[in-house]
């Protein structure tokens, strides 16, 4: 009988050892003092690799065989790592294209480079999608919310538009399933999201499915909008609770926000040693460093105090320009949805959000001084002095009225354009959201903002000059990459936490789609 016992405690001792295994755990929840060592001896020279490897037990047992060889003399980290784990492959990485088979023909094979497929590995971070889907490239081997959208716009001058649905819903199932979509579909990115991009992916494919897809996935754009405001409710003039704040006019804006207060797991020692260098307490800084990175712009000096140090981040005491015209955008699409659906009272009450968001984002952000859509510190009750080519947003969404897309466009032309496309802002960080890097979905944004605004000249420079620039790039080197140094042409774009990546998923279809656009 006691053989019986303890063989059925065993027994379920391997079971819950197999389901933590393929559960959302985070590695440094499974692996704690392991985790923190491999991350801090920086045993990978990218800490993103070690999050990405694959287990070769269940995490229980690597933890207790960890415990019991580290006390022992000569005992080598690295080589208990590589015992136990397999590093991630970067199979973007391997591919090189044949220059002379022309852009087009490299963007079109890497769209079968960069395909991954419904995922089913189990002992790693991978949260498994049901449908295939574009990954960035390089380091980057999981699906990224925001990225997703402007690699759409490639796939659907490619006439890829089963695998642009495949994409749509992926983001519905991770909706469903976890209330929001992941910064990426990793268990480390579970505490945040990206910038809410999905209400243009379902306004992208209806463009191909007709206007009831909007209804299609009507629940899960409700969804996401409840996930950004959630708390609104309750929240007291002046006050914030997660994304959402409650200006002192009792209008609702929202900032960027993370439910965690630790160190990025992907940047930890990253994390841990900038956190030296803050007057803020650990908590905090974490907390405005994860907003940050949940922004997409990681990092930039648009989100420090002093517009130059990441010690001074303060991302969550600030109202963005682009989040919130993203989620004006979302309630619009909502409303239409209501409206398809015959709903018109829900189609009035989104409506109404709308354009009260649209108010506040006028009132607070538009500095008509400075003709610059600023973000503005709720805390502070002061608009911020960073100006950033998020100035775009309005006019993408053609929220600023033509006197302000005017003034936005003298601002861009005077100050943001640069040789090779629009600055991301007008300081120089060493953080490769700024000077002098130029990325491909903020020279989309503005481009067509400026296009909405009849500024047909100076969008087409833009676009003209950052084709210029890829194209100069990929002759040279066969390749595509995440960012560009746009002032200095012939340079290679830096900054940041990790080597300039290829690949690139956003960079193939922004590109794609303005050559198609200009007839280039």
């Amino acid at each position: 009988m006691r053989f019986k016992k303890r063989l059925l405690l065993i027994l379920i001792s391997i079971c819950c050892s197999v389901l933590a295994y393929a559960q959302t755990e985070t590695p440094a929840q499974l692996y704690p003092g392991l985790f923190e060592a491999v991350q801090m001896q920086q045993i990978f020279p990218d800490g993103k690799t070690f999050v990405d490897v694959s287990a070769r037990q269940p995490p229980a047992v690597i933890l207790k065989a960890y415990q019991v060889e580290k006390s022992k003399p000569g005992f080598n980290l690295k080589a208990f790592v590589k015992q136990y784990f397999s590093a991630p492959s970067e199979n973007s990485t391997q591919y090189r294209s044949n220059i002379k088979g022309g852009i087009r023909k490299h963007i079109d094979t890497l769209w079968t480079v960069l395909q991954h497929v419904a995922d089913t590995v189990k002992g790693t971070t991978l949260l498994p999608l049901p449908h295939a889907y574009i990954v960035p490239g390089g380091r980057f081997r999981e699906v990224y919310y925001w990225d997703s959208y402007f690699t759409m716009l490639g796939l659907e001058e490619a006439r890829q538009f089963v695998l642009i649905e495949s994409v749509v819903k992926n983001f519905a199932y991770l909706i469903d399933k976890h209330g929001h979509i992941p910064n990426g579909n990793r268990t480390y990115y579970l505490t945040r999201s990206q910038p809410p991009f999905f209400a243009l992916m379902v306004q992208l494919l209806a463009k191909h499915k007709g206007v009831k897809t909007l209804t299609t996935y009507q629940s899960q754009l409700i969804k996401e909008y409840q996930y950004w405001m959630q708390g609104s409710e309750a929240l007291k003039a002046g006050k914030a609770y997660a994304h959402v704040v409650r200006m002192a006019d009792g209008s609702l804006l929202n900032r960027y926000w993370d439910a965690s207060t630790q160190p990025r797991e992907e940047s930890y020692r990253e994390d841990v040693l900038a956190a030296r260098q803050t007057k803020q307490n650990k908590a905090e800084f974490y907390r405005n460093i994860r907003a940050a990175a949940e922004s997409g712009w990681d990092f930039s000096s648009r989100w420090m105090a002093d517009g130059k140090s990441l010690a001074t981040l303060q991302a969550t005491s600030l109202i963005p320009v682009d989040l919130n015209c993203l989620l004006y955008n979302l309630e619009t699409t909502l409303a239409q949805s209501f409206e398809i659906s015959g709903n018109q009272q829900s189609a009035a009450l989104y409506r109404s959000k709308a354009a009260k968001r649209k108010a506040a984002l006028l009132k607070y952000c538009w500095n008509s001084k400075a003709g610059c859509f600023y973000d503005y510190n709720w805390q502070q009750k002061t608009i911020s002095n960073q100006a950033s080519i998020a100035t775009a947003y309005p006019l993408f969404f053609n929220i600023a009225s033509n006197a302000q897309g005017k003034q936005v466009a003298a601002l861009i032309e005077a100050k943001f354009l640069q040789p090779g496309g629009v600055a991301t802002t007008l300081t120089g960080t060493g953080q490769q959201w700024d000077q002098p890097n130029g990325w491909a979905p903020l020279q989309y944004i503005t481009i067509v903002g400026l296009r909405n605004y009849k500024h047909k000249d100076l969008a087409q420079t833009i676009a003209s000059r950052w084709i210029k620039l890829n194209l100069n790039t990929f002759n040279q080197t066969g390749k595509l990459v995440e960012k560009y140094d746009i002032q200095h042409i012939n340079a290679k774009a830096g900054g940041g936490e990790y080597p300039l990546q290829d690949g690139f998923g956003w960079t193939n279809g922004v590109l794609l789609k303005l050559m198609n656009m200009y007839k280039h």
